[in-house]
């Protein structure tokens, strides 16, 4: 039984690692200053878009999920051909049609894919489950890898779908935005309240760089400080700190919407590095593809991680 496991494009990983098992990225479109480009999360073209500027503020950006149908297209040409169980992880529902186009999609296929398995010689049947992962970038990198993990371990399908379904509740993630104020509005354009113009104009006024935390997508501001860097230091702390008292799966999941030279100078980022080598737990950095770039803005940072429940400050 071979199993395939998606993710859409604004989960976060290492290419190399996506590229070394086999994932499948589902693409998402993003549109800036009305033209189209398919993001499909390859490394070259997302460092072109870092270069250009194109997702500073000043530039109209936003995204948008593939259609039902050109899902479904995907899914019968690059999926029901290659594995016999297929799972599929979407950002949060919350955030993203994509949940709702790929249960769509999904549904379509499973009425639909008997002839294209016989073309391809492949016999079975075929079976398939939409997850909504209740998580953003980095944070759905780290379910992701640790899905890998599972897969690996070669459990039943309904145990798996269950495996993950359960450990999604103890992703815990660390959002750093760049510029409050471009959080909001790109928030407002899509009817999302959840940044208010005072915290934005605090933001950008007072210098004050948040640290959102919190499980999956629904953090909640643990830290205020002067500068971006005192801001990230807190987070590579509380990373270093957490790795060091236990998780639940060995992976940290970083990703950055910052050059690679920029990265490599991030305080703390090599404490954090020697924590997890000491700890047998993988480093996951990188950098942030441009669906999440959009969405939270160039220069932020994402960090996530599964464990017990715990608070921000309890590692500090």
């Amino acid at each position: 039984m071979r199993v395939g496991l998606i993710v859409d494009s604004a989960c976060d990983l290492p290419y190399e690692f996506s590229r070394k098992h086999d994932l499948f990225v589902l693409p998402v479109t993003a549109v800036i200053d009305g033209q189209t480009y398919v993001d499909e999360h390859e490394p070259v073209r997302t460092q072109e878009f870092y270069q250009s500027g194109l997702l500073q503020k000043g530039h109209h950006a936003e995204t948008r999920a593939f259609s039902p149908r050109q899902i479904h297209d995907l899914f019968m040409e690059k999926i029901v051909t290659q594995f016999d169980v297929a799972i599929c992880e979407t950002v949060t529902r919350s955030r993203s049609l994509i949940f709702q186009n790929a249960t769509e999609a999904m549904n379509s296929v499973m009425a639909h894919y008997h002839e294209a398995r016989k073309v391809a010689g492949r016999d079975g049947t075929f079976s398939m489950r939409v997850v909504d992962s209740r998580q953003i970038f980095a944070g759905q990198g780290l379910l992701a890898a640790h899905t890998l993990r599972l897969i690996g371990q070669k459990l039943p399908k309904n145990v798996l779908r269950n495996e993950i379904e359960s450990f999604t509740n103890s992703i815990y993630t660390c959002v750093i935005p760049r510029d409050l104020h471009y959080i909001r509005e790109r928030a407002r354009k899509r009817g999302d309240k959840s940044v208010s113009a005072l915290v934005a104009f605090l933001g950008r006024t007072l210098n004050i760089t948040p640290v959102i935390f919190g499980l999956g997508a629904e953090g909640q501001p643990a830290a205020k400080t002067r500068s971006f860097d005192t801001a990230v230091e807190k987070v590579m702390n509380y990373a270093a700190a957490r790795v060091q008292a236990g998780l639940l799966t060995p992976y940290v999941s970083l990703s950055c919407g910052l050059t690679w030279i920029e990265i490599e100078d991030l305080p703390g980022l090599n404490r954090l590095r020697d924590a997890c080598e000491r700890n047998g737990v993988d480093l996951l950095l990188s950098q942030m593809g441009i669906t999440s770039s959009i969405y939270i803005g160039p220069g932020s940072l994402c960090l996530a991680l599964a464990a017990e429940p715990h608070e921000f400050n309890d590692f500090q």
